[in-house]
C-alpha cells in the first residue's frame, strides 16, 4: 500500500476550555471518497478546519503527503486542498465568472496569456455543468443554492489533488444534490481524493466508499457503509430509532427514521 495522502495522529482540539476533538487517528489514501458524518457538535466541521489549515492543532498531528500541514505556505497548500467550508460570507459583488477565475490564482505562473488561457478553462467548465446560464451574475444576487453550486465549482475548477467540502449539498433540491454527487463521485472515480461533511446518512450510503462516523468528539466507527450505518451504530450515536434496510437499486444500506408517535404503539 502507498503512504497516506492525509495522516492524522492523536489529533485533539479545544474552544476554551471545551474539548470537541479526542485523540482522533486515521489517515486518508488516495483517491478515497470519504463521508464524515455524525451528530450535531460531534466535532464535523472542526475536523475538516483543521486539515484545511484554518485551525492549528493544539494536540497531536496532521501530515499531508507525508509533510506536516503547518510546513505548507497558503498558496502551496491551495495547490494541493481545495476547501468549500459552510456558510460563506459574500460581500463583494463578483460575477461568478471572476468569482470562479480566483480559484486559478494558486496555479498563476507570470505569463501574459495566462489570464486568457484560465478564462477560457473557466469558460468551458461553467459550460459542462449546470452553472453556465449564471455567468454573468454577481455571487451576491444568487439565491442560497445558486451559490452553494458556485462555491462547489469553485473547489473543482481549482484543480487540487484533495477536495474538502462541508455540508456541499445542503441547499441544493434533490435533482442537484444528486447531480453535484454524481459529478464528485466522477472526479473520485478519476482519482481525486474527497472528504466530505454530510448531514444525510442515505446519500452518504449511496456516493461515499467510507464512512467517518463522529460521535463526542472522537471517531465512533470507520469503514465501508455497509459495516457503519447499521441500526445499532446510528441509534447509539444520535439516540433516536432507524431503521435499516437494503436499497433495492443500490444494495447500500438505506436508513428510514422512526417518530416516537409509532413507538407509542
Amino acid at each position: 500500500m502507498s503512504d497516506p495522502i492525509l495522516a492524522v495522529r492523536t489529533l485533539s482540539y479545544w474552544y476554551g476550555t471545551t474539548q470537541v476533538l479526542h485523540d482522533i487517528t486515521f489517515s486518508v489514501e488516495r483517491g478515497e471518497m470519504i463521508g464524515i458524518i455524525g451528530p450535531n457538535g460531534a466535532g464535523k466541521s472542526t475536523l475538516l478546519r483543521l486539515f484545511s489549515g484554518f485551525l492549528k492543532p493544539q494536540n497531536g498531528s496532521i501530515e499531508l503527503f507525508g509533510r506536516s500541514l503547518d510546513k505548507y505556505g497558503k498558496r502551496e497548500l491551495a495547490r494541493h486542498v481545495a476547501t468549500m467550508p459552510q456558510g460563506i460570507e459574500m460581500s463583494f459583488p463578483f460575477t461568478v465568472e471572476e468569482f470562479l477565475l480566483m480559484a486559478r490564482y494558486p496555479h498563476y505562473d507570470g505569463r501574459f496569456s495566462y489570464e486568457k488561457e484560465e478564462k477560457l478553462k473557466v469558460r468551458e467548465f461553467m459550460a459542462s455543468t449546470d452553472i453556465g446560464d449564471l455567468s454573468g451574475r454577481t455571487v451576491t444576487t444568487l439565491s442560497e443554492g445558486e451559490r452553494q453550486k458556485v462555491y462547489l465549482a469553485q473547489c473543482i475548477v481549482q484543480e487540487t489533488e484533495v477536495l474538502l467540502l462541508d455540508e456541499p449539498v445542503s441547499h441544493l433540491d434533490i435533482r442537484h444534490q444528486l447531480r453535484s454527487l454524481e459529478a464528485l463521485e466522477d472526479l473520485h472515480n478519476r482519482g481525486l481524493t474527497i472528504l466530505m461533511v454530510l448531514h444525510d446518512l442515505n446519500l452518504a450510503s449511496e456516493f461515499c466508499s467510507r464512512i467517518l462516523f463522529l460521535a463526542k468528539g472522537r471517531v465512533f466507527a470507520d469503514g465501508a457503509p455497509h459495516d457503519t450505518l447499521t441500526y445499532k451504530t446510528i441509534e447509539e450515536a444520535y439516540g433516536t430509532v432507524v431503521i435499516v434496510k437494503e436499497n433495492p437499486v443500490s444494495g447500500k444500506p438505506f436508513i428510514l427514521p422512526v417518530s416516537k408517535k409509532y413507538l407509542k404503539k
